[in-house]
């Protein structure tokens, strides 16, 4: 069965670019950001990984670690590095996961044999800390992913986790949010002291609670 929001994510160990590794420990309280590619040395998944490398302290910053997946070998994933921090001007730190049996691959589903019966799409989950599937995107080979609606989202899910809030259409970290509607009206001052808007009796608004 293919997993669903609010699953936990399943464990593994494998064998990645930086040595081996156990998910659970490797990610320890922090967030996470489990990505597939579909191949190495080649061209969007060059520039994919490359802009995750670019974005280490945007993802620091937000206590999140980051590993990549494809079903190449480590050996593989090392030389084609290299090409990528050339290319795209950066440095590949996290780690690059070796799943040339599948395994971890099928674990999260991110085969889609419609697509292709051998190569990954590029699938997306974020894990948050007690191992819990928050978010899944998946795009087909031919589109490269949006890293900054990847921030977003993760901006999102660290927010509403804490507040009783959620975050409407094109948000961005800082701009008004949205009160749950299992806060009561007139709650809502001593819930969100920064003030509040009625828009309609199911939608009201405040500013941003960690701000």
């Amino acid at each position: 069965m293919s997993l669903r929001i609010g699953d936990a994510a399943p464990n593994f160990k494998a064998e990645t670019s930086i040595g081996d590794i156990d998910f659970y420990e490797f990610l320890g309280d922090s967030w996470g950001v489990l990505f597939s590619h579909p191949a190495d040395y080649t061209p969007v998944c060059t520039t994919e990984l490359g802009r995750t490398a670019s974005l280490k302290g945007e993802f620091e910053k937000r206590n999140v670690k980051v590993l990549a997946l494809s079903v190449d070998s480590a050996e593989s994933h090392k030389g084609w590095i290299k090409d990528i921090n050339e290319t795209q001007n950066t440095n590949v730190e996290f780690p690059i996961i070796a799943d040339e049996d599948k395994k971890i691959a099928d674990l999260y589903d991110m085969i889609h044999p419609n697509a292709s019966e051998t190569l990954t799409v590029r699938s997306l989950f974020v894990i948050s800390p007690d191992k819990k599937v928050k978010l899944m995107l998946t795009y087909p080979a031919s589109t490269g992913r949006n890293f900054n609606e990847v921030l977003r989202v993760i901006d999102s899910l660290q927010l509403t986790a804490n507040y009783s809030v959620a975050t409407p259409a094109d948000w961005e970290d800082g701009q008004d949010v949205v009160v749950m509607n299992s806060i009561k009206t007139e709650d809502i001052p001593a819930r969100f002291p920064k003030g509040h808007k009625v828009i309609k009796p199911y939608l009201r608004t405040t500013p941003q609670p960690n701000k």
